[in-house]
């Protein structure tokens, strides 16, 4: 017997009267037979289904029965707003009727009616986050040493793709798959979707593809802004540019969020007491930017800032490039990565440089060292004491509270499953296949401890994503974007050379810098937002100028 699925964490709301009978403005009944599929995984979607009588199933590929719905409930997860194939299997258990409403009216609805559009995304959210763990969507099968391997599962876990990993040096699985499907494992990794599709070692633009993400073509467009890297402040660029009415475009090397969204709680942005995670704050803003207008692409890596045509012309590593009246640099920061020998060999198999879900999962409950005095490992650290035995916070200092929020730290020295290690630094990793150990130095006594560790997080400072720009514009010692008085234009060839750069521009007219990158920003979620929303009076003011 198929008893409907209880609704124990506001993963399968009820509609009400009412909200159904908003969505049947523009939707239409439909009659459905016993057995009828209403979705399939691995191919794409454009209609938001509400059962008005009879129920539906969540079925795997091999056919068994996941979760089941009744009259008043909807189909569909987060993937359905942001035009992804399906990731999941619908089909009928019994006669009934459905109420189908195109997922385009679902977008507007989004921006008329709150109550009803907050529901239908905390709900999205949730079935993702439910998804994510459950073995659904594409294999990826290979060698966890593979830096290709790592690649593609990179990519899949910062996009928050339900995707299953079988690790050919552990999964008894991986060689009877390899062989069922004809491939040799020096072809490894392959990505598998429904024993049908393979593909052999393929790029990420290529598994964007595979799971409907949009991704560059060879077309070159014109935009009236472009803006270069999706964290919080080329999100909210994005946003209020799109909402003003220019036709905005958003380059992604890898995945929407940035280096916020590696973290599992953000506490402190205003409006978020309970705090927000990275990921959830990234694929709210995605889908508020999408509603306005504006497109991300992922997997547009951009390696080249010139001029053409009087544009600003932006070639990306596929060979595709863009055109832009003006372009918003919000690239970000990467962390800094240990000056210790060998480090790289454990890099993605016990070294890491977030501290998500998927990272913890990696570690079981084994004892954990974070190195880094900042937010960003203090959240960590809060965050996987709780899912492992104990954490070791390394800091070069003596005082966590230097660069570190009062709050974060309290929750730190009073935390039973951690230890504080002060003027500590890491020296040597040890281990064979895996992370097994570290040695730590204290830097004033020079005294020398072994701690047992299965996994290394380091937060240890930002380097600028700037590697691609130091010809474009002018850049500090440090490689951060000048922007405002400390940007100064060339006096040969530029038109605009008899002004001074407004407050977010860079040396080059109409290019402007926000977040991380930019020289002189505050390392902080909140003003990074901010300075992606005020870059935008600046880009107005620009064009009326030109």
């Amino acid at each position: 017997m198929n008893v409907e699925t209880p609704d124990d964490v506001g993963a399968y709301p009820r509609l009400s009267d009412a909200q159904v009978a908003t969505l049947a403005v523009g939707g239409t009944r439909r009659a459905v037979r016993a057995g009828e599929r209403l979705v399939r995984a691995g191919a794409p979607s454009d209609e938001f289904f509400v059962i008005v009588s009879g129920t539906v199933a969540i079925v795997d590929d091999a056919g068994r029965v996941l979760r089941v719905h009744g009259p008043g409930r909807f189909l569909g997860e987060l993937g359905l707003l942001e035009g992804q194939v399906a990731f999941y299997n619908a089909r009928m258990i019994e006669d009934g009727e459905v109420l189908v409403v195109p997922v385009r009216r679902i977008r507007t609805l989004v921006e008329h009616d709150p109550m009803l559009s907050d529901l239908i995304l905390r709900t999205y959210l949730i079935r993702r986050c439910r998804l994510l763990d459950m073995v659904a969507g594409f294999r990826i099968i290979g060698s966890r040493y593979s830096p290709d391997t790592r690649r593609l599962r990179e990519f899949a876990v910062r996009n928050r793709l339900p995707h299953d990993w079988i690790d050919l040096e552990r999964d008894s699985r991986a060689e009877r798959l390899l062989r069922d499907l004809g491939v040799a494992v020096e072809d490894t990794p392959v990505v598998i979707w429904g024993g049908e599709r393979v593909l052999r070692n393929p790029t990420n633009a290529e598994l964007g593809s595979l799971v409907g993400l949009p991704v560059p073509d060879t077309a070159r467009e014109v935009c009236d802004l472009i803006v270069v890297g999706s964290g919080p402040a080329g999100l909210a660029a994005a946003v209020y540019g799109a909402s003003d009415g220019l036709a905005t475009s958003v380059l992604e090397a890898i995945a929407a969020g940035g280096q916020a969204g590696t973290s599992s709680c953000i506490e402190n942005y205003l409006g978020f007491p309970a705090g927000v995670s990275g990921t959830e704050l990234a694929e709210r803003a995605v889908i508020q930017a999408g509603k306005f207008g504006a497109r991300l692409l992922v997997s547009a890596e951009v390696v080249e800032l010139a001029a053409a045509d009087g544009y600003h012309l932006l070639r990306l590593a596929g060979g595709s490039a863009l055109l832009g009246r003006t372009v918003v640099l919000a690239t970000g920061a990467r962390y800094r990565r240990l000056a210790v020998t060998g480090i790289e060999r454990f890099e993605g198999t016990g070294v890491y440089y977030a501290a998500t879900h998927q990272e913890a999962s990696m570690c079981g409950t084994d004892p954990v060292a974070i190195v880094g005095g900042g937010n960003s490992a203090g959240q960590a650290t809060v965050f996987l004491a709780g899912r492992v035995e104990h954490v070791h916070l390394l800091i070069r200092g003596g005082d966590l509270g230097k660069s570190m929020s009062r709050y974060l730290v309290e929750r730190i020295e009073q935390h039973p499953r951690v230890t504080v290690h002060h003027n500590t630094e890491v020296r040597q990793v040890a281990g064979d296949n895996e992370l097994d150990a570290i040695v730590v130095e204290n830097n004033h006594t020079a005294e020398r401890e072994t701690l047992t560790v299965r996994a290394l997080f380091v937060f240890i400072g930002a380097m600028p994503c700037s590697t691609w720009l130091p010809d474009s514009v002018a850049l500090d010692s440090h490689g951060f974007v000048r922007t405002g008085p400390d940007a100064v234009y060339p006096a040969e060839g530029q038109r605009d050379s008899g002004r001074r750069p407004l407050p977010l521009e860079t040396s080059k007219p109409g290019v402007f810098a926000v977040g991380d990158v930019r020289s002189g920003s505050v390392k902080r979620v909140a003003s990074a937002v901010g300075e992606g929303a005020m870059v935008v009076r600046h880009i107005h003011e620009y064009l009326e100028r030109s």
